[in-house]
Parts: structure tokens; sequence; C-alpha cells
């Protein structure tokens, strides 16, 4: 059975939120919004202002957590303390309540009984505090993953700092340190990332929606300091209630989009990192299904 995804290619905050009603469902108790908050000296994250309408609707919380950088990636959100001064110099708790799941341990554990590479997952220990999820996530590249959309939101973005570590090391270390110099084939890597993903969204069991917004679409994530700047043109917002279905919606508008200048080189870094594997093993495990109906949102 193809799941519905929504795409209107207008992009504006109460777009967002339209899309959200488009997806007919009603988050019920405490709303965790997962988002991506931006690194330091990163010009291409979403705004505070862009999802403002969404959020204050749901009251939900922005939750993050903490990165696994150590001294191999830069940046400075591996640790607490300066972690949240960036969130404040980037607004994000001028305009809502932020929760930094993995601020204190221990973490939680999720059990993968059928992950392809990992049997259980670390998150942050207050993702347990909420009782439903929306996913909104800046499609774009990353220099790891190929892409980032839902399904890194779902498994790098949710997983605390040695989570992302044991993501990264394919099941083989939980140190920030130690998983760089242990980082797991390309394959193997992703198939772990996919595995995150599906314990996080079995947690929610259907209480969690996914919204992807292709906009400043540069080949680096918004992890990343002084990223690329965008190489392709904004494309639009993209809904629905199954993460591989709108990451796989995501894809297939850059496939489409052969007259932007940008294509070939946004192609290179998915393709070069073999992006879309993480979407063959998420539906492996049976979190959706790459088989969607468009449905346009004027």
């Amino acid at each position: 059975m193809k799941s519905k995804v929504y795409f209107t290619k207008r992009i504006s905050p109460e777009m967002l939120r339209d899309m959200y009603h488009a997806l007919g469902i009603e988050l019920p108790g405490k709303v965790a919004i997962k988002l991506h908050s931006g690194e330091i000296n990163n010009q291409n994250f979403l705004r505070p202002t862009y999802f403002k309408p969404i959020i204050d609707e749901l009251q939900g919380t922005v939750v993050e957590c903490n990165t696994a950088y150590g001294d191999y990636y830069g940046g400075v959100r591996d640790h607490t303390e300066n972690h949240r001064i960036l969130l404040e110099k980037h607004e994000w708790t001028k305009y809502f309540t932020v929760d930094l799941m993995d601020a204190e341990g221990p973490d939680a554990v999720l059990k993968i009984p059928n992950g392809i590479i990992l049997k259980q997952n670390y998150v942050g220990k207050h993702l347990l505090n909420y009782n439903s999820m929306l996913v909104l996530s800046h499609f774009k590249g990353h220099p790891m993953g190929g892409y980032g959309g839902a399904l890194k939101q779902l498994s790098i973005g949710c997983a605390s700092s040695k989570g992302k570590a044991w993501i990264h090391s394919g099941g083989g270390s939980t140190s920030n340190i130690e998983c760089w110099e242990k980082h797991a084939e390309q394959d193997r890597f992703l198939e772990a990332m996919a595995d995150a993903a599906s314990s996080v969204a079995d947690h929610f069991n259907g209480r969690i929606a996914y919204i992807n917004t292709m906009k400043n679409l540069s080949v680096d994530c918004d992890c990343v300091t002084n990223a690329e700047a965008p190489c392709m043109q904004d494309i639009g917002i993209l809904a629905s209630l199954d993460p591989v279905a709108v990451d796989q919606a995501c894809m297939d508008r850059i496939y489409e989009a052969k007259d932007d200048p940008g294509q070939e080189h946004f192609l290179e870094r998915v393709n070069s990192r073999h992006g879309t594997h993480i979407l063959e093993a998420a539906e492996k495990l049976e979190m959706g299904t790459r088989s969607y109906e468009l449905i346009l949102v004027d």
C-alpha cells in the first residue's frame, strides 16, 4: 500500500502549520518538537520564527541532544553548557521551551529486537517524558549520511551523545573519541541509523508525524560550521505519517529538478555516500514504504 505524502511549493511559517493539518492527525499529550537548532556559525539552518506558528499551536517543546563531535568534527554542541549558550544565541529559548534531552544521565535505552546492526539505541532520557513527537526536518545534504531528513532526525537527532557514537561506530563504542577511530563501514553506518530511527518511531507508535522543508539546499548539514552555500533552488514542504515515504519523496523532487544547475552537485554528495541506502534499510525494517501517493496542497 502506498503512503500519502503531501507537497506544497509554498514555504512559509503559516504553510508549515497548514501541512501539519493536512495530515489529519492530532498529536496527543506533551508534544516533543524535534528539529535541528544549528551549529555555531552555520548560516543555513531554519530559524525559530519559521517554526513558531506550529509549535505555538501544539504548545510543543523543542527537543535536542548533545553531539558526539569530540575533537574530530568541530562545533560546540558536544558539551551541555556550550550547547545551551548556542541555543540562546540562535534564539530558540527566546520563543520556545527547549529540552536538551541528554543534559543529565543516564540515557534511556530503546530495544531494537529486529535491528539489522544495532539491538539497542541510546537516547536522551527525557524522550520518555513525551507522549508524541512532531519531526520538523530541514532536508539538505550531509557530509557523512549523504542527505539529512526525517530518518536522520529520528536516529542521530534523538540519540544522546553516547548514542550518536554508538550509531556512528555501528555498535562498536559509546565513546565520542573512539567512535571516529572505529567508525563503521558506510552501509553499516546507514543501517545502524535506520535501526536507531526505527526504535524512536516504534516508541511513539503512531503518535508521530513528519514534515520536511526543502529550503537552503546545501550539500552540508546544519551541524557544519560555515557550511557550503545552498546549491539548489528552494523546492517546498513535504509532510507524511511515514518517514521513509517523506524522505523518498524529497529525494524524488531532487531527481526531478533537472533544470536546476545545482542538482548534479547535490546528487554527487548523496551518491558518493550511498545516502539512499538508509531508505532501503528503513523499508526492510518495515518503518514505512518508498512507494507513495503525492498529494498537492495549494
